[in-house]
Order: structure tokens, then sequence, then C-alpha cells
């Protein structure tokens, strides 16, 4: 088995954090909403593109992203 690989799980936009799905060390699969963001009036659900364990959460509920910032980091 390969070792371990570290994915950023980034935001596509400028967007207020709603809320945080998941939590340090769950396991997530692909499909899995692990941040719901808002933008415009909009709650924009962030997925899972790969399965994985969750390393770190790098966001708060009320924090303002910007565009390419990391959300979630995974381990794969």
């Amino acid at each position: 088995m390969g070792r371990a690989q570290q994915l950023e799980i980034q935001a596509e936009m400028v967007a207020n954090v709603v809320a945080v799905v998941v939590a340090e060390g769950a396991d997530v699969a692909v499909g899995d909403t692990v941040v719901l963001l808002e933008s415009m009036k909009m709650e924009i659900p962030v997925l899972a593109e790969r399965a994985g364990r969750v390393q770190a959460v790098k966001v708060s509920p009320g924090d303002v992203v910007q565009e390419g910032e990391a959300l979630v980091v995974l381990t794969v």
C-alpha cells in the first residue's frame, strides 16, 4: 500500500462559511458534504471529491473565505 497523501478541499469562490459538517478524524466518502458556504444568498455545499480521513478543518462558521482558500485537509 502506498503512502497517504494530503488533499486540500478549497473554496471555489468568495463566500461565508455557514457550517462545517465534518470533524477532524472523521472519514468521508466521495460526494459527502464537508462545508456549507453561502454566497449571494445561495447555500453551496462543498463536497469531497475523494474518500479519506479529515486531517484538519481550516475554517469555522462565520468565516469569510477567498477563492482557492483551503477549507478542509484530507488524508487520502
